[in-house]
């Protein structure tokens, strides 16, 4: 067996070298590349792609067509709805201030990742956030609270340095507070400190 080769399940492939443990719930077409550890009672959805060494761990829910990179751990807490993308070592945490002697397992802080976001590689997510729909985290960005949907955060801690749109252009936005999208012409309006699409 070549070791590119994946092995059909119920619809979705998984490497021969990965383990996925019973009681998961993984939609049809989603890819599970090498070495990866995908516990029980976790959601994925359908069409996602799950790079090498990825652990998703008990009642984390994924979306469809996610794209999770090499190198992520996903632990309880952690929601990420549809096509999310999150880049190479993203990581995550559940606890704000864990201690190896003290178990805070009911204490689990949420993290929710909103549509079409996508974390850049080495981010680090900080518990208890929403990160918004389409926003966009930059490389190695530590987040510490919310990130609007739309925006482009940065740095640690990372803060907001424009917005984004939908496919992650830039957008400028004139006298009139309107940005078009250069790639797709989609249209955008910022109003009161927040962006909404308003052409497709």
């Amino acid at each position: 067996m070549g070791s590119t080769e994946l092995i059909e399940r119920d619809g979705y492939f998984v490497h021969p070298t990965s383990i996925v443990d019973n009681g998961c719930s993984i939609g049809k077409g989603t890819r599970i590349w090498h070495f990866c550890h995908v516990m029980g009672d976790c959601q994925i959805g359908r069409d996602c792609n799950i790079g090498q060494n990825v652990v998703v761990m008990q009642h984390v829910r994924v979306g469809n067509g996610v794209k999770i990179q090499n190198n992520v751990s996903l632990y309880t807490g952690v929601e990420c709805d549809d096509d999310v993308f999150l880049g190479p070592s993203v990581v995550f945490t559940n606890v704000l201030n864990p201690r190896s002697f003290v178990s805070r397992r009911d204490k689990y802080a949420p993290t929710r990742v909103r549509r079409g976001a996508s974390l850049g590689a080495n981010a680090t997510i900080v518990c208890g956030v929403e990160i918004g729909e389409y926003a966009l985290v930059g490389a190695g960005a530590v987040v510490v609270k919310d990130v609007k949907p739309f925006a482009l955060v940065v740095g640690n801690p990372a803060r907001q340095i424009g917005w984004v749109s939908r496919y992650g252009n830039r957008l400028i936005f004139n006298d009139n507070s309107e940005a078009e999208c250069p790639e797709t012409h989609e249209r955008y309006l910022l109003k009161d400190g927040q962006v909404q699409m308003v052409s497709e």
